[in-house]
């Protein structure tokens, strides 16, 4: 079960500016797959370690997939850095996530994928930096600058 509630803040919330959105590449493939010209093997290729960290630490979108059109998409972060594993750390709550940032200070890129647990579907979503993390507020306001 995720750790992550509808109360919380959302993953907008945490990145606002200074992230990357990948919605354009998203989107080609998911046109190409619509034309016949890629096969759902070759877009529904999550590995099993992906499904797994999905299925116990994701955050349940209300997004439908876009392959199989039965299941919600859930959106799985990962944080990268020179302190952390080679594979990264899939981080499970924003609680755990803004300890994350403030703790490995302007080190750490974090990486939102959107997984469908049912087809394999998964797709990089938005990247952003600890440091967009560390400005933010609970609210998901940016902190005023003195």
């Amino acid at each position: 079960m995720s750790s992550w509630t509808p109360s919380t803040t959302s993953d907008d919330e945490l990145t606002g500016l200074g992230q990357v959105e990948y919605r354009l590449a998203r989107d080609q493939i998911i046109r190409e797959f619509r034309r016949g010209r890629l096969s759902r093997l070759d877009v529904c290729d999550a590995q099993v370690e992906l499904l797994r960290v999905a299925t116990n630490l994701g955050h349940v979108t209300e997004e439908i997939c876009p392959i199989c059109s039965t299941e919600r998409l859930t959106h799985v972060i990962f944080g990268f850095g020179p302190r952390l594993p080679a594979s990264g750390r899939a981080v499970g709550s924003t609680k755990e996530l803004r300890q994350l940032a403030r703790s490995l200070r302007g080190e750490i890129s974090f990486y939102v994928v959107e997984v469908c647990v049912s087809c394999r579907w998964n797709h990089l979503v938005r990247m952003f930096s600890s440091q967009e993390v560390i400005r933010r507020t609970p609210l998901g306001r940016a902190r005023a600058r003195s």
